[in-house]
This record gives C-alpha cells, structure tokens and sequence, in this order.
C-alpha cells in the first residue's frame, strides 16, 4: 500500500498515549478528514502493519467506531488493537487491498462491472447485521437545504420544491455502515477485503446508505453510467429488498450537496443527473 507524504500538519503520533502499541515508523499520511498515519510498530512482541487515526473532524467519533467493531465478527473489518482513554484515537492492524479508483483506473471499459454485484451484495449483507446500536448520527445531508442555498448556488428552485414536496414517506431503518463508498472499500482478488471507516455507523435509513454508495464523487471513474449503478442494485437485491424510487430522491439530495464540492466540469455532470432522476420520475 502507497500513501502520501506529509500534506498538512497532523497531532504527533509519536506523542499519543498508546497502551497495546509501540509506533516504530510513519510510512505514509492518507487522506482523510481525520488524521490517519499508515505505520508500522509493535503489537504483542510482533512486528505489524496499522492504521492509526485521531478525531480531527467537528463530527469525529472514535468512540462509536471502536463500540461498533468491537460488536463485529465480519473478516473484511479492521481489528482495533489499541485507544486512549477518552477515545480520541484508536490503532488498527492494516488490512491488506486496493481501492476500486486504483483498480480500474479511468474505467475506459467499465472495468467496474466485474465489482459492483459484489459491491452491493456487501452492503446488503452490513444491512441485514442485528445487534444493540445506537441511531447515525444527524447529518446536513439527511435535509433539503434551504432556499437560499439553491439560490447561492444557481441551482434551478424546481429542484428544491420537488425535494420538498417528495419526501419519501417511509423509512426503511436499519444498521447502515454511514460511509460507504468506493474510498472505505479494498479489494484483492476481486473481492472485498476490507470495509473501512464505521464513525458513522449505526441505526439509519437504508435508502440513503444506497444512495451515499452510489453517488460519484468528484474525480470518480465509474458507476457513471446506468448500467453500474443496476448492476450494483441488482447485487444487493439478490441479498434483501430496497425500494428504488426512495434511492433516487436520496441521489437527488445528496447530489445537491456535493454540488459545491467540486469544479465546473463536475457541477455540470451533477446537474445532468439530476436532470435524469427528474426526467424519469416525471415519466413514471
């Protein structure tokens, strides 16, 4: 696994409070919201590959992340192996894998089509876990931003008053992972090896956990086109229900909050999905 650099000042991570752990060497700074150092150090007198991450972010919850994995027994979860008291950071043994961006590069041949199946049927499978959580956290996302903001934005008011008026009616609840996308997900061999990032995880609306999987981010290859986005459906379906029209209006709104996140170019994609989503509902 390759990491970058040091690309922003971080806490030190020679200087935090380890119990299990001996850190020996940084080897890498991922990207991340928090700080994450990939690194080698002692574990139980044996030499082992980590991740270590320390809350950075307003909405960090290491707490709830180590509660939750603790609670797990899948083998694609990272092992936690060390936090501090307060539980501000927590070390985790690195699992082996690639990121689908990695994989399939620029996706010329959709290339992504041999993962997605697979893809949704692991999200399906995290949305049939049972246990004793907590409710996901609230999050901006969730809501139809205000006017104004379609306003700021150039954003066609059309596109606030059909939020607005075609909330779904239903909440589908379940346990949700709470950011499942491409970036929390390795692979090997095509197959999921690692599922990453629980922060957020908990009691949530299924719908919207889909819709978070499937929207593309800025600089994202693939699942642009339909026939990637039915193949990853078609994938979870095959495991347990979900109801389609609710994904889309997700789609919609998550979309209109990533649309300040990036360039021109990507601002126009958005709007031409939603431009798509609106077309179909219209037709229906």
């Amino acid at each position: 696994m390759n990491f970058p650099s040091k690309w922003r000042e971080t806490v030190d991570p020679y200087q935090l409070k380890y119990k299990n752990f001996l850190l020996i060497e940084v080897l890498g700074y991922p990207h991340a919201g928090n700080d994450v150092f990939f690194a080698r150090g002692i574990y139980r007198k044996e030499e082992k590959l980590v991740f270590i991450k320390v809350g950075r972010q307003k909405n960090a919850d290491i707490k709830n992340e180590v509660e939750i994995l603790n609670q797990l027994s899948l083998n694609y979860v990272p092992k936690i192996i060390d936090y501090d008291e307060q539980m501000m950071f927590r070390v985790s043994i690195a699992l082996e894998g690639e990121r689908l961006s990695t994989i399939v590069g620029e996706n010329n041949h959709l290339e992504s089509l041999d993962y997605l199946d697979t893809y949704g049927k692991a999200l399906a499978e995290i949305h049939c876990i049972k246990g004793k959580f907590h409710s996901v956290k609230d999050r901006r996302f969730f809501h139809v931003p205000p006017r104004e903001y379609f306003e700021e934005n150039h954003i066609d008011l059309f596109i606030y008053d059909y939020l607005e008026n075609n909330k779904p009616k239903e909440k589908s609840l379940c346990f949700c992972h709470g950011d499942f996308h491409y970036a929390n997900i390795l692979w090997k061999d095509k197959q999921i090896s690692g599922i990453l990032d629980w922060e957020l995880a908990g009691i949530g609306i299924r719908e919207f956990d889909i819709a978070w999987a499937i929207i593309v981010r800025p600089s994202q290859k693939f699942l642009k086109e339909k026939v990637e986005t039915k193949k990853f459906i078609q994938g979870y379906q095959s495991i347990t229900k979900c109801n389609e029209d609710y994904i889309k209006y997700y789609e919609i709104l998550i979309y209109v909050w990533f649309y300040q996140l990036g360039e021109e170019a990507y601002k126009a994609f958005v709007l031409k999905k939603i431009k798509q989503y609106l077309n179909q509902v219209c037709e229906e």
